[in-house]
């Protein structure tokens, strides 16, 4: 029941800050959390612990958990392993390329769409992230889906505010382009497509913050 807990005080903070609810900067105070989720100051310690594992809160001794501010260098590194990746991986996806498989990535391409022209950023966010993992899972490849979850969450924490509704609305095009490619199975085209559409999401970084909120319960809801 408690690991049941601390699982899910972790999902419901990491989808804040991947949405760009908790900015980064923000205190996670112990006891609004234990008051939010109603579980013990212990619980979500652990949780907090979690997310300094995966690198979306620093602990400070004696100060508490902050969402964490990724530099400019942290945020060049993780979009070079993604690249890394993510070519490979569009490698290894021709290869075991399924109708069914397009299918699946083409309905996802069409949810972002409507994500991105009803205004919804937190959804489009989500969901231009989610596309790359999706890819993963319908490989069958746990460890890649969670490795890319993971650096995925950071790639939205780095980004630091939403994105433009046009840098998102050409995130979905590229990825549309993408799947014409994996669906071709054109492998240099689809490689150097992937490989293009991470370098273009890197350069619209935007390192201006908005003013951190602080309330927990707002950002959680």
């Amino acid at each position: 029941m408690e690991s049941t807990s601390t699982a899910l005080i972790v999902q419901a903070l990491t989808k804040a800050i991947v949405e760009h609810r908790l900015q980064p900067g923000s205190k996670l105070a112990e006891q609004k959390l234990a008051d939010h989720f109603g579980v013990s100051r212990t619980l979500v310690r652990q949780a907090l612990l979690q997310l300094s594992q995966h690198q979306l809160i620093k602990l400070e001794p004696a100060r508490g958990a902050f969402v964490a501010a990724p530099s400019v260098t942290e945020a060049k590194q993780v979009f070079a392993v993604r690249r890394m990746l993510e070519t490979e991986m569009t490698r290894a996806f021709i290869r075991q390329v399924t109708p069914a498989k397009i299918r699946a990535l083409r309905e996802h391409v069409a949810q972002e769409k409507l994500a991105v022209e009803s205004g919804d950023a937190p959804g489009r966010t989500e969901l231009l992230g989610d596309f790359h993992v999706r890819m993963a899972e319908l490989m069958g490849n746990d460890v890649l889906a969670q490795l890319l979850s993971q650096l995925i969450a950071r790639c939205a924490l780095i980004t630091l505010m939403y994105q433009t509704s046009r840098a998102a609305e050409h995130s979905n095009e590229e990825h549309v382009d993408l799947v014409k490619a994996l669906a071709a199975r054109d492998e240099d085209r689809a490689v150097r497509l992937m490989n293009e559409h991470l370098l273009h999401v890197e350069e619209n970084l935007t390192f201006d913050r908005k003013i951190p909120t602080n309330d927990i319960s707002m950002a959680l809801s």
